[in-house]
């Protein structure tokens, strides 16, 4: 009978992921740190089935340099959701790539300090991964209101994926003192093909949630949190939100927000967060149910016609907003404003 590792299961999952993610042929150029972190997740699940499953020794030697590049292409995907001012150009991507030749340096010299190296590689990246989404769903700043919240949540899965993957090193390494590594086959093989997976799954979610592109955005100048100020800001928000409407627009995020009321994005999140204790996805998602109860009243379009016409683009976020705002599902809010 053919032995199918778990691992090739993992990366026929994540090749699916792939192409989903590839279909949005509208997005590909801003998902591609995304399609690459599944891609390379693919790649390290099936060198995990060679290496464990069928024994493929030989690939010892590239499933380090794999999964030294890891860590940093999941902040650098993670960061794209994120305005940078002064982007670094060539010295970010020699940052991003100093890691896996790090590895590939101690293959060569010392390789017994391989494990530990990576151990650290995780944890530090994960800490990285986390301080990126530090001040809430406001910090991913180019990620759609829409998805804000699931695409925060897909950070902080990535960041645990990438300590569990160290907590598994670290297991590892006992096992290799104690019993000469008996059980490293059994443990590399359900450890990392659940970190992998819990990886292309995070970067789906975020991937799904980049915007469509859009021009850049001029430099922010520093905040000046007074209160008047504050009131101003989010007086000129909302008169953009009742005479634009622009909790319509499926792609809007903060950064264009700011772009669209000429006010740096710090400034819109710090008055919002003062002044209605909200962040600024929850702020926009109000306006967009306080339509859909307007339409929800005053037509008889069916409940997922509304859903789209108020900005939302997926039921679950439409219901879980509509219930945290209302208190009740939209169907139940049609029936009791019917019987007022």
């Amino acid at each position: 009978m053919l032995f199918v590792p778990v691992s090739f299961v993992v990366a026929l999952l994540l090749v699916l992921l792939f192409a989903a993610l590839v279909r949005r042929n509208d997005e590909i150029r801003a998902n591609r740190p995304f399609l690459a972190l599944i891609a390379l997740c693919a790649v390290q699940s099936v060198l995990v089935g060679l290496r464990w499953g069928y024994g493929l020794s030989e690939v010892r030697f590239i499933l380090p340099i794999a999964a030294g590049l890891l860590p940093p292409l999941v902040y650098a995907s993670f960061r794209t959701l994120i305005h940078d001012d002064h982007p670094r150009g060539g010295l970010s991507a020699l940052a991003y790539l100093a890691p896996p030749l790090v590895i590939l340096l101690l293959i060569l010299t010392i390789p017994w300090l391989i494990d530990a190296a990576l151990i650290v590689l995780y944890v530090s990246y994960a800490f990285a991964v986390l301080s990126l989404g530090r001040t809430g769903p406001d910090a991913l700043d180019e990620a759609r209101f829409e998805g804000a919240l699931p695409t925060f949540r897909a950070l902080q899965i990535a960041a645990l994926a990438l300590c569990a993957s160290a907590l598994f090193d670290f297991i590892v390494l006992l096992d290799f003192e104690w019993t000469k590594g008996a059980n490293v086959a059994a443990m590399v093989s359900s450890a990392n093909v659940l970190g992998l997976l819990l990886l292309g799954l995070a970067a789906t979610v975020a991937g799904r949630n980049q915007p469509e592109a859009e021009g850049k955005v001029a430099p922010e100048p520093p905040p000046a949190p007074a209160s008047a100020e504050d009131r101003d800001v989010l007086a000129r928000i909302d008169s953009l939100m009742l005479t634009q409407s622009l909790f319509r627009d499926e792609n809007l995020n903060l950064s264009r927000l700011a772009r669209r009321a000429g006010i740096p994005a710090r400034r819109i999140s710090g008055a919002i967060n003062r002044l209605t204790g909200l962040n600024v996805s929850q702020y926009v998602n109000d306006h967009r149910i306080r339509e859909a109860c307007r339409l929800l009243q005053e037509t008889d379009h069916a409940v997922t016609a509304v859903m789209f016409e108020a900005g939302f683009q997926t039921k679950s976020n439409f219901n879980r907003e509509f219930r945290r705002v209302t208190g009740v599902s939209p169907m139940a809010w049609r029936e009791r404003s019917a019987r007022v």
